[in-house]
C-alpha cells in the first residue's frame, strides 16, 4: 500500500510539473502580441505578391477602352513579371513541403544504395 501511494505521488508530481510548463509556455505566448510580431507572422502565412498585383493592374488598363492607359498597363504587366521574378511569395508552407520533399529523396538515394 505504501508503495502504490509513492508512486502515485510521484505520478501527480510529474503532472503537476507538467502544467507549469504548459502554463510558463502559454503565458509567454500571450505576451508576443505587439503589431510587428503579427505582421511578421502574417508574412509566414501569407505572402506578398507584388509582381502579382502590378500585372493584374497592368491588365485591367490594358483592357481599357482608352488608348493612353494601353503603354501604362504594358509597363506595369512588365515590372510585375520582372519583380515575380526577382520576389518569390514563399510562405513557411512552401518551405515545409520543399523539405519533406528533400527528405523523400534523401531516403529513395539511401534505399538504393543499401
Amino acid at each position: 500500500m505504501d508503495e502504490n501511494c509513492k508512486k502515485s505521488i510521484r505520478r501527480i508530481k510529474k503532472l503537476t510539473e507538467s502544467v507549469k510548463r504548459r502554463s510558463e509556455i502559454y503565458s509567454g505566448l500571450a505576451k508576443i502580441d505587439d503589431k510587428e510580431t503579427a505582421r511578421s507572422m502574417r508574412a509566414l502565412r501569407k505572402a506578398p505578391s507584388p509582381g502579382k498585383k502590378m500585372q493584374k493592374i497592368g491588365l485591367g488598363l490594358v483592357l481599357a477602352p482608352e488608348p493612353i492607359t494601353t503603354p501604362i498597363g504594358c509597363a506595369l504587366m512588365v515590372t510585375g513579371k520582372i519583380l515575380e521574378k526577382k520576389y518569390n511569395s514563399a510562405t513557411i508552407m512552401d518551405v515545409g513541403h520543399e523539405i519533406n520533399n528533400t527528405v523523400d529523396t534523401i531516403k529513395d538515394i539511401k534505399d538504393t544504395i543499401n
